[in-house]
C-alpha cells in the first residue's frame, strides 16, 4: 500500500492519543486496528511495512494508515513516535495522500498540535479533534505528496499571499516575488492549476470576501470596498456587477442588510473614494 484517501469535511473522531514508545522488548511489532486510523509522527528511524510495501521511518516522517489494515514495525532499539487513532466519516471530496510522507519543516508544526491534542484528550476531546483535524490537513496538503486535490507549492503560497493582501494593491510580480519565482513561471503553473490568471484570481476573491461583508455585516459599502482592495466606488460597483451579477446595494438587500453606507454609490454626495492606481495591479 503505497497512498490511502483522506475524507476531511467532517471532524474526525479522536478516539486516542499519546506518545507510543517501542523497541525496547522487541524490535517487531504485528497489529491491526480494526475499526480506526492510524496516524503517527516519527521520531526514530525504522521501517513500516504493509503488504508488499516498505515504507523507511525517518524522524519527521508521518503515516497515515486506514482501518484494518495489518501493519509490521521494524524498530532499532528504543523508538518513540506521537500517534492517534482516530475514525474519519466518508463525505465530500476525497485526497489522495501517501501512507508515508516526510513532513519536512512541516515536522515541528505537526508535532505542536499532535502534542496539544495529546495533552487536550483527558479533560477536552472537543480541542483534541480541533487540533487532530488541524494536523490532517496539513498533511494532506504537504508539498512532497502526490495525490488528488493537491496545490503545487508554488500556487498554494501565491493563493495565502494574495489572502494576506486582499486589502491592498497586488501585481503578479509582487506575487510572484513573495513567492520567490519569476512572474512568468508564477502565471503559467497558477494556470495550469486552476484555469484562471493570477490577475483573475485576485479579482474573483476580492469580490468573494466583498459578497461575504456586504451579507454577513454592516459595514458600509465605502468600507467594504477599501477591505478588498478596490478603493475606488464607481470601479467597485461595477466589479460586484460583473463578478456577482448585481451591484453592492441590491447583494446587501438580497441578504436582508442594511448598513451606515447602503446609500454610498457612484454619483452619490461621499460616494467615491479617490482611486489608487498601479501598473499591473488586480
Amino acid at each position: 500500500m503505497r497512498s490511502t484517501t483522506l475524507f476531511l469535511d467532517a471532524a474526525p473522531t479522536v478516539v486516542g492519543a499519546g506518545i507510543g514508545v517501542h523497541g525496547v522488548s522487541t524490535a517487531h511489532d504485528v497489529f491491526r486496528l480494526p475499526d480506526l486510523w492510524q496516524l503517527h509522527l516519527y521520531h526514530y528511524e525504522g521501517a513500516l511495512i504493509i503488504g508488499p510495501s516498505v515504507h523507511p521511518i525517518r524522524p519527521g516522517h508521518v503515516s497515515l494508515v486506514p482501518p484494518d489494515t495489518e501493519v509490521h514495525f521494524h524498530y532499532r532499539g528504543r523508538s518513540e513516535h506521537l500517534y492517534v487513532h482516530l475514525r474519519l466519516r466518508e463525505g465530500g471530496a476525497g485526497r489522495v495522500v501517501p501512507v508515508m510522507q516526510d513532513a519536512a519543516q512541516e515536522s515541528t508544526r505537526l508535532a505542536d498540535l499532535l502534542r496539544h491534542a495529546v495533552t487536550a484528550m483527558p479533560t477536552s476531546p472537543a480541542r483534541a479533534t480541533a487540533e487532530v483535524w488541524a494536523a490532517l490537513w496539513r498533511i494532506a496538503e504537504l508539498p512532497s505528496g502526490e495525490g488528488d486535490g493537491r496545490r503545487h507549492p508554488y500556487v498554494a503560497a501565491a493563493q495565502a499571499h494574495v489572502e494576506e493582501h486582499l486589502a491592498g494593491p497586488l501585481s503578479v510580480p509582487d506575487v510572484a516575488r513573495a513567492v520567490g519565482i519569476s512572474h512568468t513561471h508564477l502565471t503559467r503553473l497558477f494556470r495550469a492549476e486552476t484555469g484562471l490568471t493570477v490577475v483573475s484570481y485576485i479579482r474573483r476573491r476580492r469580490l468573494q470576501r466583498a459578497r461575504h461583508l456586504l451579507s454577513s455585516s454592516t459595514l458600509s459599502v465605502t468600507a467594504v470596498a477599501a477591505a478588498v482592495g478596490i478603493a475606488d466606488l464607481q470601479a467597485f460597483n461595477k466589479a460586484c456587477r460583473r463578478e456577482l451579477g448585481a451591484s453592492p446595494r441590491d447583494v446587501r438587500a438580497a441578504a436582508g442588510r442594511t448598513g451606515p453606507g447602503a446609500e454610498d454609490s457612484p454619483g452619490r454626495p461621499g460616494g467615491s473614494l479617490p482611486a489608487r492606481r498601479r501598473s499591473g495591479c488586480a
